[in-house]
């Protein structure tokens, strides 16, 4: 074996250690609001579960939105409140994960990357032997640690919750709604590392990388309405629709490929960017 491809494998195996060792103590860092996360979400989720009994059985619910603007309901996604699922895609998954969980990870994908450069840490990391690809890379699939653990713990705390207020949650769409929100939240987590990348200053990311996620919620509801619906195409929240699986039962798997693609394709220009420009 030559010279030249003992060097290529050295740097191989160099770059996946180094790719190891920024997973882990990026994964670490994460652990405790993580917990926060899975608890703050499970508690929420088991209140309107707690609630939906009452509410779905209340009479009018239909007339209701029936009267509600168009924009309104698909803003909210009010398909119906009639079940306890279509209660808690309407509202829950709404609040909870299109925007709460979204407009967490862009943000924290974000900042991760602009607070080390503003703060100087990100000098003294790619001072050691390690490619930038490695530290971004690492980074990112840190993130899977808070995604992974909302969309394993939440369905379990929902299903119990349901079933001790004796109304129980169909099991296969909650848990297809939690596997269709992994790669939702990895196409915004993309994003707010790409934002990342480009401004170095890890609150002002951060806030750009939130009202992105806002602004794709508020403009690809109410441009759905309009001649003009597939502008909304460009939104991440048009590939992910809670109500669709618990009031329709329709499972968007072509949505959940077009957000990873979408992934993979801002992970290349971050890298790329990343790479090309002073830190």
């Amino acid at each position: 074996m030559s010279t030249e491809t003992h060097g290529a494998a050295d740097r191989r195996q160099r770059d996946t250690g180094t790719l190891q060792d920024v997973l882990r103590f990026e994964a670490e860092r994460r652990v405790r609001v993580t917990v926060v996360i899975a608890v703050l979400l499970s508690v929420l989720g088991a209140f309107y579960v707690w609630l939906g009994p009452q509410i779905v059985t209340g009479t009018g619910m239909e007339e209701i939105l029936d009267s509600l603007p168009p924009a309104m309901n698909v803003l909210f996604g009010f398909e119906s409140l009639t079940t306890l699922e279509g209660l808690l895609a309407s509202e829950y998954y709404t609040f909870g994960y299109i925007v709460g969980l979204g407009a967490y990870v862009a943000y924290s994908a974000a900042g991760s990357v602009a607070g080390d450069v503003q703060h100087d840490r990100m000098d003294t990391v790619l001072s050691a032997p390690i490619s930038r690809t490695s530290v971004l890379l690492g980074k990112y699939l840190a993130l899977l640690v808070p995604i992974l653990a909302a969309n394993v713990v939440v369905p379990v705390a929902l299903y119990v919750a349901s079933v001790l207020v004796g109304d129980p949650i169909a099991a296969e769409p909650l848990a297809v709604v939690h596997v269709l929100a992994i790669p939702y939240l990895l196409c915004w987590s993309a994003v707010g590392l790409l934002i990342g990348a480009v401004v170095h200053r890890g609150r002002t990311a951060g806030r750009i990388a939130m009202g992105l996620v806002f602004a794709a919620w508020i403009l690809e509801s109410f441009l759905t309405t309009t001649d003009y619906s597939w502008l909304g195409g460009v939104s991440p929240t048009r590939y992910f629709d809670p109500p669709d699986v618990f009031v329709n039962g329709t499972y968007d798997v072509v949505g959940a490929v077009v957000l990873l693609a979408a992934a993979v394709v801002l992970l290349g220009i971050a890298r790329a960017w990343f790479q090309r420009h002073d830190v």
